[in-house]
């Protein structure tokens, strides 16, 4: 602190308006000055000298015509400028905020409410992720739980996939990714929830319908085999209905495709899960145990459609034959 500062400040001290944040530095260059410090002795000996004295009391006389000369001033003095006028606005505006605090939480929650819209605008106008890029939003080691959430973005092959480990997990990829496939035949079997559990064995049909790589793993562990075993025991009839649209493309070339549709024919609680495997039989009617399946049904089945439509196909392999 130079001694300029530092004399400007001992005038405050010795009055008391001193701000607490200045005080420590006009001690320390007090403490180092031996002038200012000698200053600041000088000005706190006058004051004591004047608090021993009475204070004289102007004259009214002297009130009267200080403050007339006081008037007269201030009627000479020119008009503010523009930048004035705003700056004293301004410092009388805040006051009446200071006096309203209704109106400060309302212009508080307008400003929080404003900036939260704005936020959530740009974060969606941010490009989405380019492909086959996989994002995780936790990478930590962990046992996978179960899937609880799977969607697809529009006009797009982007699939995101939630599931649980020890915290909830995102990641997110192509069809063609064999982490995102591995995830979405998890959450064919792993997932509790009826939606989880229908939308990822509908995204797996998708990929078998559409020609893309469908086969079984060497342990058995691949796509058609997930959607297989989804149609031997989901309990949702809608899982069991995204899984033989999965299984059409199969029935002619895959035994046990048709197994399994036969085992649907014969023993599905859903009247439509049987009607939609008589309808993709029709390939492979001419087969023995095809028909010797149908013959049951045509005279056992509790939906009269189903025994209909049985008998009908029935008729015609007759013909063929």
């Amino acid at each position: 602190m130079k001694c300029e500062v530092a004399q400007e400040n001992i005038v405050l001290v010795t009055y008391g308006e001193l701000p607490d944040d200045r005080l420590a530095s006009l001690e320390q260059h007090l403490g180092e000055c031996e002038a200012c410090s000698r200053e600041l002795q000088a000005l706190l000996a006058m004051h004591e000298e004047l608090a021993v004295r009475p204070a004289p009391e102007p004259s009214p006389n002297l009130l009267t015509k200080s403050r007339m000369r006081l008037d007269e001033e201030l009627d000479l003095m020119p008009a503010h400028g523009f930048l004035t006028r705003l700056r004293s606005n301004a410092f009388a505006w805040l006051g009446h905020i200071q006096s309203a605090p209704a109106l400060v939480t309302l212009l508080v929650g307008i400003g929080f409410l404003g900036g939260n819209f704005l936020t959530r605008y740009e974060a969606a106008k941010q490009p989405g992720p380019a492909a086959p890029l996989v994002v995780m939003t936790n990478s930590a080691n962990a046992t996978i739980a179960n899937i609880n959430g799977v969607s697809q973005m529009p006009n797009s092959e982007i699939v995101q996939v939630s599931y649980n480990r020890l915290v909830p997990e995102t990641v997110q990829g192509t069809l063609d990714d064999p982490q995102i496939r591995q995830l979405l035949l998890l959450g064919t079997k792993a997932a509790t929830n009826n939606g989880v559990r229908t939308d990822s064995v509908a995204l797996l049909a998708h990929e078998c319908k559409a020609g893309h790589e469908c086969a079984d793993g060497p342990d058995g562990s691949g796509i058609r085999n997930g959607l297989l075993v989804s149609l031997r025991h989901d309990h949702n009839p809608a899982v069991r209905l995204k899984a033989l649209e999965g299984l059409q493309p199969y029935v002619s070339e895959d035994e046990s495709v048709r197994d399994a549709l036969l085992e649907a024919l014969m023993h599905d609680t859903s009247a439509d899960v049987r009607i939609r495997a008589i309808s993709m039989l029709e390939p492979v009617e001419s087969d023995s145990s095809v028909r010797q399946v149908m013959r049951t049904v045509s005279t056992s089945d509790d939906n009269p459609y189903i025994r209909n439509v049985s008998t009908h196909a029935l008729a015609g392999t007759a013909d063929i034959q």
